[in-house]
């Protein structure tokens, strides 16, 4: 790492945003957490994120809530509760600040308001800052990356691409309670939520794609959080044969467990795309942004990612599933065969 940022005891990570994004960065918190590991490393985000906190406890040691500023669009804040939160961090007495909610045209500023010892993280034209410890932000290859750059820029040892999903006992006793009947590598799960209206695919797409994994003989569970509920009652009523409905029945957790234990995901790129990835399940991901060289698996082999804004054609991504189906089976039936 650079000379002088050895010896920082202190250090905050600023990252205001939701589960994928989140996700995308534990491998650059790894490699900062194994080249500091035993400085306080404090997550400052959104309040969801303190239960993150909690279950990446191995890599962060406390959670602050940030309030919000003008242009972040997360939530909705007022200027006494940012000032108090400034206030606040100025009383921390930070070694090192991290900047790693983007390309600083909004945040830089901010961040050196908190009076850290050191503040590192992305810049752009629009917010410049003369430091050798901010990167250019690059705008090309994937979120994990980007940020994996930062920590090479820094002189920090880079520890793998990995994303990880530690599952609790909690979790397992969330699934537990739901008393499925399924069983593992017997269902494919198909989450039609996301953030975002313009980053759904339409349910009767998603229900065309149940079908056929019903028709081959897997039970399909569908999962949604209690707002997408008009969500998955279209894609049901869409439905030739019944799925098991879990909208909103099941805590972030639970769901882990499922993807976990699954043969397939077929989703939305949202967060449980990422924690496919982690767990290591096959998926189908279908990307309504335009970026998915940005938040695509990195792993092409399991996981199937369709632009769906350069390509929209339903037959493709049917045809892509179909594959994905087809490899997997065959691949269960080596692994069988090898076992013998």
């Amino acid at each position: 790492m650079k000379p002088f940022l050895q010896n920082r005891h202190k250090i905050a990570v600023f990252r205001a945003l939701q589960l994928g994004d989140m996700m995308c960065v534990i491998p650059a918190i790894r490699a900062l957490r194994k080249a500091y590991p035993n400085a306080e490393i404090t997550l400052l985000g959104l309040p969801w994120a303190q239960s993150f906190v909690k279950r990446f406890s191995h890599y962060f040691n406390r959670f602050i809530h940030f309030p919000g500023c003008d242009g972040l669009p997360e939530q909705s804040y007022n200027e006494y509760s940012l000032r108090s939160f400034i206030k606040q961090m100025k009383k921390e007495n930070f070694d090192l600040v991290l900047q790693m909610q983007g390309n600083g045209t909004i945040v830089n500023p901010l961040m050196f308001l908190f009076d850290a010892k050191n503040v590192a993280g992305f810049y752009n034209d629009e917010s410049y800052v003369a430091s050798d410890l901010f990167l250019e932000y690059p705008n090309y290859g994937s979120e994990i990356e980007r940020h994996l750059a930062l920590m090479n820029h820094l002189g920090i040892s880079l520890a793998g691409t990995e994303l990880e999903f530690p599952l609790t006992e909690k979790d397992y006793g969330d699934y537990a309670k739901l008393l499925l009947p399924i069983m593992e590598q017997q269902y494919v799960i198909v989450h039609p939520g996301s953030r975002g209206t313009w980053r759904q695919w339409p349910p009767k797409f998603f229900a065309a794609l149940a079908d056929y994994c019903i028709e081959q003989g897997f039970t399909v569970v569908i999962t949604a959080t209690e707002d997408e509920k008009l969500i998955t009652q279209e894609l049901i009523k869409c439905m030739r044969h019944a799925p098991i409905d879990l909208t909103g029945k099941t805590s972030l957790g639970a769901v882990a467990v499922l993807i976990q234990n699954a043969f397939m995901l077929i989703a939305n790129c949202t967060g449980v795309s990422h924690i496919a990835s982690a767990l290591k399940t096959p998926s189908i991901i279908i990307s309504m942004d335009g970026e998915p060289e940005r938040w695509a698996p990195l792993n092409k082999q399991l996981h199937y990612v369709i632009d769906w804004t350069k390509k929209p054609h339903f037959d493709k991504v049917y045809l892509e599933m179909v594959k994905l189906i087809n490899e997997l089976k065959i691949a269960i039936v080596e692994q069988k065969l090898l076992s013998v």
